[in-house]
């Protein structure tokens, strides 16, 4: 890693209120995570400099260009749509993700959750590692969950609606009334070709309040499936979903699904990089083989 790509550990700080966790970049808001205001835990909003909403503002804080679509598409967040059968990505259908344990930490926090069906019976629970660095262009984030079945096996089905996802904002978007934006692969597809295809990272990017600014999600190749497929909306809904195959590859029901054996778990990590400028001068190509070539591991 060169001197000009090393992150600045001295730039990130946090603080917790009543659970939710505040993060700040050179002591300016970048966003918050809230675990308890809807039915799954989730950051909200994504604040390049404090002043550079990369995230929609609708439900949680309206904007006079959002979409009023889709209310479960609150910030960024990881769930799914099939866990045991339950649906855990439409908002108000009783399954939910509560969060049992919080743990600062000088760069980042550390969570525990429980998934609940809809009578409040467990389906699984999770380990969640979210860390921050600053970099040159702009702000990462590292989110690693693992997933863990109990006394029974869990099964992650083939659906679309995933997993790990960000709702952008309305510029952002490459289709609307305010559109102004571009989707990008590593395999080099753009636009309304990048949905269900596989690529080692997306980048999405266009203009917010007169700036370029971008927000690209990386895979790590260590995930399962990697490179994984790609549920990314050119109306602003942006995932990775390992899990979709009849959806995305028209492969026959179920061909998607992963099961985790009672008393194993699975885990998945990537990577954000919230950026200032496109594709090629933010260096996401760049910052990807970065985030490849690191383990990432923490004791």
């Amino acid at each position: 890693m060169s001197a000009e790509e090393a992150p600045d550990p001295t730039a990130i700080r946090l603080t917790e209120t009543d659970g939710t966790v505040s993060v700040t970049v050179h002591d300016v808001l970048f966003t918050r995570h809230h675990p308890d205001l809807a039915d799954r835990p989730f950051f909200f909003p994504i604040l390049l400099d404090g002043r550079l909403p990369l995230t929609r503002g609708w439900p949680v804080d309206p904007g006079p260009d959002d979409e009023a679509d889709h209310r479960h598409h609150r910030g960024l967040w990881f769930t799914h749509g099939s866990v045991n059968g339950h649906d855990f990505w439409t908002e108000g259908r009783g399954p939910r993700i509560v969060q049992d344990s919080l743990v600062l930490e000088a760069d980042g926090f550390i969570t525990t959750n429980r998934w609940e069906d809809a009578e409040g019976t467990l389906v699984c629970r999770d380990r969640r590692i979210h860390r921050f660095a600053v970099v040159a262009h702009g702000v990462l984030l590292d989110f690693e969950v693992e997933l863990m079945a109990e006394g029974s096996p869990v099964v992650f089905g083939d659906t679309k609606e995933g997993s790990m996802a960000i709702r952008l904002a309305p510029t952002l978007r490459v289709t609307g009334p305010v559109a102004q934006g571009t989707i990008e692969t590593s395999a080099g597809l753009r636009d309304g070709d990048t949905w269900g295809t596989r690529a080692a990272w997306v980048d999405y990017r266009g203009p917010v309040r007169g700036e370029t600014v971008g927000v690209a999600l990386f895979d790590h190749p260590d995930n399962p499936r990697h490179p994984t497929w790609w549920h990314v909306r050119t109306y602003g809904l942006f995932a990775a979903n390992p899990f979709g195959l009849h959806d995305f590859e028209k492969a026959p029901p179920g061909t998607g699904d992963l099961t985790v054996a009672a008393g194993e778990s699975v885990r998945f990590r990537y990577r954000f990089f919230f950026h200032h400028g496109d594709t090629e001068s933010a260096g996401v190509a760049d910052q990807y083989e970065l985030y490849a070539e690191s383990s990432h591991e923490k004791p």
